[in-house]
């Protein structure tokens, strides 16, 4: 990673004089015997290239001794920092408890089980000056379970990059480099963690993906399953809404709304035809429902456009927040210089 400050500054560790370079985050959960070794070897990565740094380990609720291990761990190192969450509230938060709490200018994320190999974050951090925003990891040789883990994930990353656009092979992997401006730009809810490429998409970001080493699991056991498909496939709408829709909703529902109250007020009239000119009875059809049942829904649809248009201007303008992101401004100098 190239540096951005005068050569003198560049200390290994976190410093009061400057910002760390790079923030290392890694949300906790049940590793009390992983976490010893996981942040020797992060250190031991970055120091090796001469890198001012700082660790962020957030224990999620953890119920194996891992939150008195890393209290401990902080105490006793200058470059790590604990952050303690209240309970167990998923890895999405803590990862947001992480960014909000780093002070680099680049920041890391990785999983807190070894599987990831922190040797590898020079690489992503080389990468990401080649002027990327976002590289992420890509596990292409997984040490994992072929039936539980790695077919629903090939499924996924294979739906998630049809459905948002950002086209990766692994969206699953936890170790990525983010520029971060690119971080301060979102805010993360629900599940969204697994989105965060597609969420950085949004928000204009310049995305690659580079070969990483994946290790098999040394301590404990995983805590993903079956189970999260269908808030994978939840969060995915969620997401694929954002990035179609997210200022201007009333185009969707709008869209939507009026193409019911047409199809419904098309039946309607030619019920009425069959009333007013042939003498027919429409009163026990179900064609008479449905021409009422759509033109309601389309009212609904509508009004609900209507309301997320006033939302998204209050979440925009409440925030201050553009509905735009400016890369970079070129102008040449100033009249007397030339």
């Amino acid at each position: 990673m190239s540096a951005s400050l005068h050569p003198d500054e560049r200390l290994v560790g976190a410093s009061n004089a400057a910002p760390p370079e790079v923030s290392v985050v890694v949300p906790i959960h049940n590793e009390y015997d992983s976490l010893p070794h996981l942040v020797d070897a992060i250190a031991s990565s970055l120091r090796a290239e001469h890198l001012r740094y700082e660790i962020i380990c957030i224990d999620d609720g953890s119920t194996d001794g891992s939150d008195a291990l890393l209290r401990q761990m902080a105490q006793a190192r200058g470059d790590l920092r604990a952050v303690i969450l209240r309970r167990n509230y998923g890895q999405t938060a803590a990862m947001a408890a992480g960014f909000s709490s780093a002070r680099g200018l680049v920041i890391v994320t990785l999983d807190g089980d070894l599987q990831n190999d922190p040797a590898d974050i020079p690489m992503l951090l080389a990468k990401l000056d080649e002027g990327y925003d976002l590289v992420s990891g890509w596990r292409k040789d997984r040490q994992d379970a072929a039936l539980t883990r790695l077919l629903p994930s090939k499924i996924a990353n294979w739906l998630i990059s049809r459905v948002t656009g950002v086209k990766l092979n692994d969206y699953g992997c936890s170790l990525k480099a983010y520029r971060a401006e690119l971080i301060a730009d979102m805010n993360l809810y629900g599940e969204l963690h697994r989105f965060l490429p597609a969420l950085a998409f949004i928000e204009g970001a310049r995305i690659t993906e580079i070969p990483v080493r994946h290790h098999a699991r040394r301590f404990g056991k995983s805590k993903y399953g079956l189970d999260r498909t269908f808030r994978v496939i939840m969060d995915l709408l969620t997401v694929w809404f954002m990035r179609k829709f997210l200022t201007k909703p009333m185009h969707v529902f709008g869209l939507f709304g009026v193409g019911s109250i047409a199809l419904g007020t098309i039946i309607g009239t030619y019920l009425t035809v069959l009333k007013l000119v042939y003498g027919m009875e429409i009163g026990n059809r179900p064609l008479l429902i449905l021409a009422v049942v759509l033109v309601l829904a389309g009212v609904q649809l509508f009004s609900v456009g209507l309301l997320a248009e006033l939302l998204m201007r209050t979440y925009h303008e409440s925030q201050g927040r553009p509905i735009y992101r400016i890369r970079e401004t070129i102008e040449s100098g100033d009249a007397s210089d030339r």
